[in-house]
Formats: C-alpha cells, sequence, structure tokens
C-alpha cells in the first residue's frame, strides 16, 4: 500500500477537515479572536491529524503485508480468511467473516468436484476391465482364423483397444502417484513388446521397424510402454507409402538417457512444432488424414510430466519426425553405474 494510494482513499475525510477547519477561523475571527491565535489552533490542528494519519497509514500498510506474505506462501489461497492476521477493527473483523463464509462455499464446490472425478473415473475404470473381455475374446478369435479378414478386424481390434486403453491413462492421468511403481526398466525388452503388439498393424502398412535400446532406465514400465506405444501408432499413422519405417533407439548422455523414436514419414510444419503437445491440436496432417483426435502427444507430455520425464520433437516437413525422451539419471546413480 502505498502513501499517495492512502491519503486518496482519505481524501474526502481530509475534505470534511479542511472544511471544518475553515469554519472554526471564521467563527474565531467574528468572535474577536487575532489571526495569531487562529493560526496556532490550525497548526495543532493540522498537526495531530497528520500525526493521527501517519500512524494509521503505517498500522495498515504492516496489517496487509502481513496478509501478502501469509497468502504468498500458502499452496492452498482460498484458506487466507482462516490465517489472516487478528485485528481490533470491526471493518477487518467483518471482512475476515465474509471471506471466510466464501471460502467454506469455495471449498465445498471443490469437494464436490473431487467426488464427481473420482466417480468419474472409478467409473472409467470399471468400463475399461469390462469392455476389455470382449476385446480380448475378439483378438483370440481373429488368432485362431489368420486368414486376410482375420488379420484385418485384428488391426482393427487393436486400435479400439488403443482408444480404450487412451481413455483409462486420461482418467488415470491426475493420479498417477496411486498408480505407478518405478523400477529398473529394460528399454529393449519394452520397445519389443509395442513392436510385437502393433505387429499386424505396422505389417499392413508395410513399416519397417528397428529396436536398438540397449539401455536401462528407472521408471514404471507399465506407463512408459503406453507412452511408447502412442509415439510408434502416431508414427505409423503419418508414415509415407514406400519405404516407411520406424527406428527406436537409445543414447546415454550426460546426465541421462534418450530413448528416440524417429520416422521417415510427412513431418510437422514448422510453424505447428510448438503445438503439437497441445490438448486437441491436430495440425494439418491430422485434418487432412481425418486420423488424429489430438490426445494422443498431448497424454504423452503430461505422463511424462508427471514421471519426470522430458519429452520433446525435431521434425521437418517431408522428413519425418523424432520424438526424444529424456530419463534424468542421478549423479549418485551415474557414480554408482561407472
Amino acid at each position: 500500500m502505498k502513501a499517495t494510494e492512502y491519503l486518496k482513499d482519505k481524501s474526502l475525510l481530509l475534505l470534511l477537515h479542511m472544511v471544518c477547519m475553515s469554519l472554526l477561523t471564521v467563527y474565531l475571527r467574528l468572535t474577536g479572536y487575532p489571526w495569531d491565535d487562529c493560526a496556532v489552533i490550525l497548526v495543532c490542528w493540522a498537526a495531530i491529524t497528520g500525526a493521527w494519519l501517519t500512524v494509521q497509514f503505517l498500522s495498515r500498510r504492516r496489517y496487509f503485508r502481513e496478509t501478502e506474505h501469509i497468502i504468498k506462501n500458502l499452496d492452498q489461497r482460498y484458506l487466507l480468511g482462516e490465517l489472516m492476521p487478528r485485528s481490533f477493527r470491526l471493518e477487518d473483523r467483518l471482512y475476515r467473516t465474509l471471506i471466510r463464509k466464501s471460502n467454506k462455499s469455495v471449498i465445498e464446490r471443490i469437494r464436490r468436484i473431487e467426488q464427481e472425478q473420482k466417480e468419474y473415473r472409478e467409473y472409467i475404470e470399471s468400463w475399461v476391465h469390462e469392455i476389455k473381455a470382449p476385446i480380448t475374446a475378439i483378438a483370440l478369435n481373429c488368432e485362431n482364423h489368420r486368414d486376410e479378414r482375420g488379420k484385418y478386424l485384428l488391426v482393427e481390434n487393436r486400435k479400439v483397444e488403443d482408444y480404450v486403453d487412451m481413455a483409462l491413462y486420461y482418467a488415470r492421468s491426475d493420479a498417477v502417484y496411486k498408480d505407478y511403481m518405478i523400477a529398473e526398466t529394460n528399454l529393449q525388452e519394452t520397445a519389443e513388446k509395442v513392436m510385437t503388439q502393433n505387429k499386424y498393424y505396422l505389417i499392413q502398412r508395410n513399416i519397417r521397424a528397428e529396436v536398438d535400446c540397449h539401455d536401462m532406465v528407472f521408471t514404471d514400465n507399465k506407463w512408459i510402454r503406453f507412452i511408447l506405444n502412442q509415439l510408434v501408432l502416431n508414427s505409423a499413422k503419418y508414415s509415407k507409402e514406400d519405404g516407411a519405417q520406424i527406428q527406436i533407439t537409445t543414447k546415454i548422455q550426460k546426465g541421462g538417457v534418450l530413448l528416440q523414436v524417429k520416422d521417415n514419414g510427412v513431418g510437422i510444419p514448422k510453424e505447428e512444432l510448438p503445438r503439437i503437445f497441445e490438448k486437441g491440436f491436430t495440425g494439418t496432417n491430422g485434418r487432412e488424414m481425418e486420423r488424429s483426435t489430438g490426445m494422443g502427444l498431448y497424454l504423452c507430455h503430461k505422463l511424462c510430466g508427471k514421471l519426470g520425464i522430458g519429452i520433446r520433437a525435431v521434425s521437418k516437413e517431408g522428413a519425418g519426425t523424432e520424438i526424444i525422451l529424456e530419463f534424468p539419471v542421478s549423479s549418485y546413480l551415474a557414480d554408482y553405474r561407472n
């Protein structure tokens, strides 16, 4: 709070004092008081008023500074009403009561929303587990009838399963800490499993896949497999008709391990590259091919953030795209490995 702002707020009070001082001066002069006596009275009045305003200003500034300090250190700022400094002023006590009532309403609303989200997440998880049964049955039936039609249905069934998994992981994305387990993960095995589960889709699109990931990282195997699966599917969607390939490799650098998913597909326009991880962003390629929901890379980016994994993209239009996952390694672990 600035002094000029405080004086501006007290302008009506100052104007009232000036009017009263003028009226008092007129009255004293009419009753025969000399100018010197009037001047002494006015100076004393002005000094007392100035001292009172100064004390009030310092007191209010200290009060609001304490309040600002409290709110800066609060993670949940809607709890300010419970922690505001106590004040003898009636106005402050009334404001504090009103803020508490408002905060109580906000907290109740937040709890209702959290409960609704929890119920929705539980419903999605239950629905996914239920629908996995017919999906698995269809896959087994197609495996037992490996004709052209069976392979086609197997690919389409796999797409359905991917979309179901996407719904499940999206529902769980805000509560990753409840569902993940960090352990040493073999990236070669993880990448091979992803390629195996998508083999018919890759064969159908004549895509050659290469995996060379002979490095271990500490992460959650299930979540990283989902992320890697989304990246492979994304590369396959926008692959070229002839000579398409996907390469998954690793590279050790100072402070971490890089997992690189590279393709030679249609690439991403330069002006769209910074937006590919935004929710719902489909881009030119997605709109032209009508295959993109704008959720795959968004989910990958969100889950990587929850797991502490860096993710970035390098692409050139017409020459392919490379998505890079960076798994950090602590200095202690790096020294232990060496």
